[in-house]
């Protein structure tokens, strides 16, 4: 891990509640707004100050699993992003069909993702425990165990009544949501519970609206990679897994070659893990639509950057990063987004991680064409560069670093490699890439039974059940 691309445990807990937000289709400050009700809650219900603690991580990182069920919710409601937030909103169109059936292994990727990321981040076995069983309901009708009451720890229905008085006040007004929460209770969560925050919400949500809110996150000064925010963004796309690594490697390889300070250097490293921030908020059928996109597509497109700008605001620590990182669209004749800039204010690491990227994506498979070779790569982005798009420097040296050990240098150091087989790190590999069994014996040369073998080998030595789990903890450790 490179020291300089890590971020205490507290910044990145507040970059993964904005990228949950995004990709729920809520308003950035949703989870922050949550967590301050939801610590109320748990403080008036005589909950002692660490567990409020616990209360508050939990509601922050509730939704850091859900990149990595957007492909089953696109399957299933057609819009990923719009369709959360219906779910949240009780605003589905009439005739949804939402059966536990269909939506109980989302609920399974998304509990097991959220706790593996508390995992790694080194969080109390508390806010582990809570994170994998947020969808759990007090009557056993929750998903994806059927837990009941016993079995599910109390800060859950604190995190859930908060979230739903948020969301459905926001939506509906106090009185709906009161009303709407009122025949969730002894079913979701408690009656008693209930009653207790409808005494107080009122007061509550007014308290949220002046001053401004603070993020009402624990001090958390441990220092975990910033990768892990690149992962969980990419978690939404299978082909788009380990891209921000490589651009990192690249830019900060480039931007050494081209002299630019080390301080600079680190930035961009810094900057290209989170420059996709903003892609969370972007539906998955837009991301993968055959062909080129339409105009209102676009526009979604185009507020990538911005949104990824925004975290800057909303987390002033990593401002000068979100900051640079949100030029990785521009270009030099103005046609890029979202501040449409051009050659007399683009910067000279602005120039380097637009081509970086530019290169990373094109070295990458995509569902519309076959990764390029590095020589066709480097032809493309260097007719660009003629053309007046891109900087001729900065391609030239980017073109350089990817001759180098560019990528490799954005990977973290493997000190699991011994954790999995070969072949299972092979096949772990394909399933990354969302593969079938089917496929990846294609592509192996054995059989699915034998796949199936391996796959229940990596689950039993990674400890989870799902491909996506296990695709993010391979990423964590090095092993893909």
């Amino acid at each position: 891990m490179h020291p300089d691309h890590t971020v205490t445990v507290e910044e990145a807990v507040q970059v993964l509640a904005m990228v949950g937000d995004l990709s729920m289709g809520q308003p950035t400050d949703q989870s922050i707004r949550t967590a301050i009700l939801a610590e109320r809650l748990a403080l008036q219900d005589g909950a002692p100050a660490g567990a409020c603690a616990h209360v508050r991580l939990v509601t922050l990182l509730r939704w850091s699993g859900c990149t990595a069920n957007a492909s089953g919710f696109t399957a299933l409601l057609g819009d990923d992003v719009a369709g959360r937030d219906a779910m949240l909103t009780q605003t589905l169109p009439q005739g949804t069909r939402m059966s536990f059936t269909s939506v109980a292994p989302l609920a399974r990727i998304h509990c097991e993702v959220s706790g593996a990321i508390a995992q790694a981040m080194g969080l109390p076995i508390e806010v582990e425990t809570g994170l994998r069983r947020v969808w759990e309901h007090y009557d056993g009708g929750g998903m994806p165990e059927r837990l009941t009451d016993a079995d599910i720890p109390r800060l859950v229905y604190y995190t859930n009544l908060a979230s739903d008085l948020e969301v459905l006040a926001r939506a509906h007004g106090i009185e709906e949501a009161l009303r709407m929460i009122g025949a969730r209770a002894d079913k979701t969560y408690p009656a008693a519970l209930a009653r207790l925050l409808a005494a107080h919400a009122g007061a509550w949500l007014a308290a949220l609206e002046a001053p401004p809110c603070p993020a009402q996150v624990p001090a958390l000064r441990e220092r975990v990679p910033l990768s892990i925010v690149a992962d969980m963004i990419e978690l939404k796309l299978p082909w788009l897994l380990g891209y921000s690594r490589r651009v990192a490697g690249l830019a900060e390889r480039a931007a050494a070659l081209a002299g630019l300070p080390e301080a600079q250097q680190a930035c961009l490293g810094r900057a290209a893990l989170i420059h996709g921030i903003g892609r969370a908020a972007v539906p998955n059928a837009v991301w993968q639509r055959p062909g080129k996109l339409g105009g209102a597509d676009w526009e979604k497109v185009r507020l990538v950057p911005y949104w990824t700008a925004r975290a800057g605001v909303q987390i002033p620590s990593l401002r000068l990063e979100a900051t640079l990182a949100s030029h990785a669209y521009e270009r030099l004749d103005g046609s890029g987004y979202h501040r449409d800039l051009d050659a007399g204010t683009l910067t000279m690491a602005q120039r380097i991680l637009g081509a970086a990227s530019a290169y990373a994506a094109l070295r990458m498979p995509r569902p519309w064409r076959v990764a390029c070779e590095a020589s066709e790569a480097a032809r493309i982005l260097a007719q660009e560069a003629a053309a007046g798009r891109f900087d001729v420097q900065a391609v030239e040296m980017v073109a350089a670093a990817a001759e180098g050990s560019a990528y490799e240098a954005a990977r973290p150091v493997a000190q699991h490699r011994k954790l999995l087989s070969e072949r299972e790190t092979a096949v772990l590999r394909r399933l990354s890439l969302g593969e079938s069994n089917k496929e990846v014996a294609r592509a192996l040369g054995i059989s699915p039974s034998t796949v199936r073998t391996h796959v229940e080998s990596i689950f039993r030595k990674l400890e989870c059940s799902t491909r996506t789990a296990a695709t993010l903890k391979g990423l964590t450790l090095g092993l893909i």
